[in-house]
């Protein structure tokens, strides 16, 4: 027969358009206004998360006679879950007034979906910012820092190299755009070196100047790669904090050469967004040169390889320059007590920083490493870029005796007190920012707002849908019915592929590009619908019209919409934002109308009039 599918094809629409409608319901539930209480992980006052706090905010709210739906305790955070804004921001006012001190308190929304869709990982649409409100930033990362940071490796690493290769130099320092000179005491010296230091990195460029001196250049190349190794780095650890927070989704995008912006749809809390974001602590691990006497520290005779840094308790230790470790390599960190009782703090290591140690602490038994606290703060002045000035405030926090070789999992000890061996653990966990960083720009978006835009976003597309049904109808009749339940499956599709895929995030643009694509969507029905009239005109069967519609319409309806489909790729891979949001959303409208308009009417025709003698159609 020309019109009849095979049951496992009825079957697979009937399952496409059931498992679209499941996945869409948890879009329909309205969230509940939330407040989550966690551990601050800035605060070296650390409070742990019990039973016992859980009842005390139970008895203060209902002291307050604010009303809640749920309190729970869960993963160390606790979770209050509200029917109103209004008893929100009273529980929060209440709250923070008891417990900022001692615990981050957030405000959020937080979906209100059934356990069973739940378990089936069904998740509403994510709102972005000019729907639901919010917190922006624009985070500014000193990539100067990581070049300054990298020239010293350098310099450290032809030190070592001239020193392997028994080559006298006189002096190693910097220079401008990070570069690095070399003094020889002559030009034998100076050419007998270039061949080993040009070993070292092909992007370093070796030129000699003068009789007696190499200059040692980054290429633009090295000098980028390093730049956009720092920002994606930056991105993930900002990423990885926010999700300790208890935001499982928020937006963190690079912008611009040195930029990245934070969207966190739903919170309101900008004080402690902004105090977690501004950390920009990390860990040095130093040997200490134990050759350096008292004396030459005191009258500032210190070698170049080395430095002075100040310890916990005001002394003055030397360290070597080079870093045997850096914080980079630590991917795990949590407090326990030793065998005297006192704080220390474990530490796991990658696979590149377990090799780094083992081989460093394996030739050095017996010598002193030092562990050193690297913290970068803003000291309110600007410069001549507008950029916020830095300063880097850098302590011992601790010296110990390398008695082993060590592996990927080691220990911190010496720590005065328990608060601060898990206000260094917490630090750690947070991640070590390869840049630090400055809030450059904020703004907090009122709920409001974005309630008027879902609003007025929802009513355009309900009328441009209800539009398209009415022509539809009035048109083609039984056949404009058709297509207008496919019309509707379409959005239904849309809203389920959204909520389903990660990273696709509903706003004002993409609510105009499903506009949009639910007025195109009918094109398809149009083409099928007006050739099969045509066939009719021309005398031919009604089954056979059928079949040849849908046949000769198919050719144009591809080609038309795969070449929507190139131009939204090509959108969404140079814009920017807003624009990004326009084109997914129109390439998953472009996709689902193809499946409805050709797969899903095919099929609700092939139902109907399928297997039948038929003398005329409603169309």
């Amino acid at each position: 027969m020309l019109n009849n599918y095979p049951l496992w094809k009825y079957l697979s629409v009937i399952l496409v358009f059931v498992t679209s409608i499941i996945y869409t319901l948890p879009s329909l539930y309205r969230d509940h206004p939330t407040i989550y209480i966690a551990q601050c992980a800035l605060d070296k006052n650390y409070q742990e998360m019990d039973d016992i706090l859980l009842c005390q905010i139970k008895k203060i709210l209902t002291y307050e006679e604010i009303i809640n739906k749920s309190i729970v305790l869960q993963a160390n955070k606790i979770r209050i879950q509200f029917f109103h804004e209004q008893d929100q921001l009273q529980a929060y006012q209440k709250l923070s007034t008891i417990f900022s001190k001692k615990y981050q308190i957030l405000l959020c929304n937080t979906p209100n979906i059934p356990h069973w869709l739940s378990a089936i990982k069904a998740k509403p649409i994510k709102l972005g910012l000019d729907l639901c409100g919010g917190i922006y930033f624009v985070i500014h990362a000193n990539t100067k820092t990581v070049l300054d940071k990298f020239q010293e490796q350098y310099i450290d690493s032809l030190r070592t190299i001239l020193f392997e290769k028994n080559i006298s130099y006189l002096k190693i320092y910097k220079i401008k755009n990070h570069d690095i000179e070399i003094n020889f005491q002559n030009s034998n010296y100076r050419n007998k070196a270039i061949l080993p230091l040009s070993e070292i990195d092909n992007d370093l460029i070796l030129h000699a100047i003068g009789t007696n001196k190499l200059h040692v250049i980054f290429s633009e190349r090295k000098k980028n790669a390093i730049r956009e190794h720092a920002i994606h780095q930056n991105c993930t650890i900002l990423h990885h904090r926010i999700h300790q927070l208890g935001i499982t989704e928020p937006l963190v995008q690079r912008h611009g050469s040195d930029r990245i912006i934070i969207e966190l749809p739903g919170f309101q809390d900008i004080e402690k967004i902004r105090e977690m974001l501004g950390t920009t602590a990390s860990l040095e691990f130093r040997l200490v040169n134990s050759a350096i006497s008292e004396f030459e520290i005191n009258n500032n005779l210190i070698p170049e390889d080395s430095e002075i840094k100040l310890s916990n308790n005001g002394y003055l230790i030397p360290l070597y320059k080079r870093i045997v470790l850096s914080g980079d390599n630590i991917i795990n960190s949590n407090v326990s007590l030793d065998e005297y009782n006192r704080p220390q703090v474990n530490i796991s290591l990658d696979k590149t920083g377990s090799t780094l140690i083992s081989n460093f602490t394996k030739n050095n038994i017996g010598k002193a490493i030092a562990t050193l606290f690297v913290e970068y703060k803003d000291n309110g002045k600007k410069d001549s870029k507008g950029h916020a000035i830095l300063i880097k405030h850098e302590k011992v926090i601790n010296i110990a005796t390398i008695q082993s070789q060590l592996s990927d999992n080691f220990r911190i000890s010496g720590i005065n007190n328990l608060n601060e061996a898990r206000h260094l653990s917490l630090l750690l966990r947070m991640g070590n920012l390869a840049a630090p960083i400055h809030i450059e720009e904020e703004r907090m978006i009122g709920p409001i707002l974005g309630k008027q835009n879902i609003v007025r976003g929802f009513t355009a597309c309900a009328l441009g849908l209800l539009t398209s049904i009415c022509f539809m109808i009035l048109w083609y009749h039984y056949f404009g019915l058709i297509a207008s339940v496919a019309l509707i499956a379409n959005l239904i599709l849309m809203i389920s592929t959204m909520s389903i895929i990660p990273g696709i995030v509903l706003t004002m643009p993409s609510i105009v590009g499903i506009i949009l694509t639910l007025s195109v969507a009918v094109d398809a029905n149009v083409l099928i619908n007006e050739r099969i009239k045509e066939e009719i005109k021309q005398g031919k069967p009604v089954q056979y019209a059928i079949y040849t519609g849908y046949r000769k319409a198919l050719t144009s309806i591809v080609d038309a919409n795969i070449t929507t489909i190139i131009t939204s790729i090509i959108l969404y891979l140079i814009g920017t934002g807003p624009i990004k949001g326009f084109a997914i959303t129109t390439i998953i409208g472009v996709g689902t109308s193809m499946f409805t308009s050709i797969v899903g009417t095919r099929a609700v025709v092939n139902l109907i009039y399928g297997k039948r003698r038929i003398n005329k159609l409603s169309i």
